[in-house]
């Protein structure tokens, strides 16, 4: 694993693949601004010729990114076999990045377009979709980082992939540490999921209900109680024991949901301290993000 880090800045392969209309042009184009070399659409049999040129060109092409998607649906079964050979043959580090988004957005997104899914050109979207999904379901598994894009803007995107990519020469582990809403939906990217609903929460108290967690105020509130400091010491304890294991494991990417009722209060302030104290560490690259904290905010 060490010799293969080593080797990550002189040779990287980035798979991009995922539901269509989940994003996959803009990680494309996210990863190009970020100077990697990108093909869309190239056969997964193709895959492991790909790899000896990166291996030829002796680092003058350091840094691919190839979109796998099903327009090549008749190789798609080739892409295990492919991966496998690279990884027994090459010294080449190679990710899967998958582009998720739930089912209604989907299918909000191909109206909008006024695309038709690939799968079913003359049907329903949501039938392609669908199949779709079970079609990518062993290959969503085999990814090092799912994004789910479903309440991610174009510009937010972008932003989570150069983040992670921006560093990938630095080997350090991505973190991720997102507050949300169950009533709003558990997020689809989640590695690890953490229900704070148990703590006291500020919607009841009058002047802190139109704020957030990240005012000092609601902030202050979620902290001082004694079950709050129980809690958060039992967390971080946890986290510091896996993480390393994660990383230990070759995973690049931890995704850290933090959640409550609405995304608002309590989850966004345990979310804000626990990523400023995993940041504190600097074998992590800590990213901190609420999903749900603006949405009633008019």
């Amino acid at each position: 694993m060490i010799e293969s880090m080593e080797t990550s800045a002189m040779s990287k392969l980035v798979i991009i693949t995922g539901m269509s209309g989940a994003g996959k042009t803009i990680a494309v184009q996210s990863l190009e601004d970020l100077g990697f070399f990108c093909v869309d659409n190239l056969p997964p049999v193709l895959i492991p010729k790909f790899a000896e040129l990166i291996e030829q060109s002796k680092g003058k092409i350091g840094k691919v990114a190839l979109v796998i998607d099903l327009r090549g649906r008749e190789f798609f079964t080739a892409l295990s076999e492919s991966l496998n050979y690279i990884r027994d043959h090459y010294t080449i580090s190679c990710e899967i990045l998958f582009l998720d988004a739930t089912d209604s957005v989907l299918v909000q997104r191909y109206k909008e377009s006024r695309r038709r899914h690939p799968l079913t050109p003359d049907g329903m979207p949501l039938d392609g979709i669908r199949m779709e999904r079970k079609l990518l379901e062993d290959l969503k598994g085999w990814a090092n980082q799912v994004i789910d894009t479903s309440n991610l803007k174009p510009a937010q995107l972008k932003d989570r992939i150069i983040t992670r990519f921006m560093h990938a020469d630095q080997h350090l582990m991505s973190i991720n540490v997102t507050s949300f809403g169950f009533k709003y939906g558990v997020p689809i990217d989640a590695d690890l999921i953490f229900d704070v609903r148990f703590l006291p929460n500020p919607h009841y108290v009058e002047q802190l209900r139109p704020r957030t967690g990240q005012d000092q105020d609601v902030y202050d509130y979620v902290m001082k109680w004694p079950e709050t400091q129980q809690f958060l010491a039992k967390l971080l304890d946890m986290l510091n024991f896996l993480i390393p294991q994660y990383h230990k494991e070759g995973k690049s990417q931890v995704v850290i949901g933090i959640g409550c009722t609405g995304g608002k209060h309590r989850s966004v302030a345990i979310a804000e301290y626990i990523g400023r104290m995993i940041g504190a560490s600097d074998t992590e690259n800590v990213r901190i993000s609420h999903r749900d904290a603006e949405r009633d905010r008019h």
